[in-house]
């Protein structure tokens, strides 16, 4: 299908009524079925069992705890970097906040204000700051790791739009990630303060926090949630969260934090735990 024709047929999808029902079947102990389904799905899109602590496709009940597994212990180390990748995933940009404008794809940038819920405070601190959008295809693991030490200050859920977050969509929606419901994660660093976003899209049942469990659904309106100092403090690697079926975080750092990893570039594959940035 044409990148014009999906873009825009996903204005007419009735997107939140499919990923309500997406999340349902998901959740759901559909025994042969799901099998059926776990093997189609391990074909269509390649996914490697092979690094998964549980490599047995019938020891998953439901294709969220399929989707959400673990790996084997050692298959992401951590290199000896103080800034790490989160995620498994493809760079779809990254670079500096420019006036308060990160950019997405050629021809549309967004606000760090807008991305963040509407917080213009907070977005200053990030002002010619920096900022990676990383994105989750289906063959990947799906948890999200922490890219140094921090700890939690504010969680923020966001409702909106749950357009597609692919390639195609990012580069013919304007604003997509400051449009679509999302998480945001704000920690307290050794830097300054640095944001993860969680950004939801269609299919995306859920997203989850290991602070709080599933945030949505509810998808009703804006939550705020805000933590003591130590409350939740979590080491450079830990699990942050995970996202039930796939999706992309944003990241937001101060100026001067560190230099992105000069081998970056859009559209470069990555895996958790491997340098970002020095």
């Amino acid at each position: 299908m044409p990148d014009f024709l999906f873009v825009a047929l996903q204005y007419l999808w009735p997107k939140k009524a499919l990923t309500q029902l997406a999340g349902f079947a998901a959740r759901r102990r559909l025994g042969a079925l799901l099998q059926v389904v776990l093997r189609w799905f391990v074909r269509r899109y390649g996914v490697n069992m092979a690094e998964a602590a549980n490599p047995d496709l019938a020891a998953y009940p439901t294709f969220n705890e399929f989707f959400t597994r673990a790996l084997k212990p050692g298959a992401r180390p951590l290199a000896d970097a103080p800034f790490l990748c989160p995620v498994d995933g493809a760079i779809s940009q990254f670079g500096a906040v420019e006036r308060d404008q990160v950019f997405q794809a050629k021809g549309h940038t967004y606000s760090t204000t807008a991305l963040v819920g509407g917080d213009s405070r907070m977005a200053k601190a990030f002002d010619s700051g920096l900022f990676a959008t990383l994105y989750l295809s289906p063959k990947d693991y799906h948890r999200i790791h922490m890219p140094c030490d921090g700890a939690l200050t504010r969680m923020i859920y966001v409702p909106g739009e749950l357009f597609s977050v692919n390639p195609a969509t990012a580069r013919g929606v304007p604003g997509l990630f400051a449009r679509n419901e999302r998480v945001v994660c704000v920690f307290e660093g050794a830097k300054g303060p640095f944001v993860l976003v969680l950004v939801g899209a269609t299919i995306v049942g859920s997203m989850a926090t290991v602070w709080h469990g599933v945030v949505n659904p509810p998808r009703t309106e804006l939550r705020e949630f805000t933590y003591p100092p130590s409350q939740v403090t979590l080491r450079r690697g830990d699990e942050l969260g995970r996202f039930l079926l796939g999706s992309t975080v944003v990241m937001l750092f101060p100026r001067n934090t560190f230099a992105f990893n000069p081998q970056w570039q859009p559209g470069g594959a990555i895996r958790m735990g491997e340098p970002m940035g020095n």
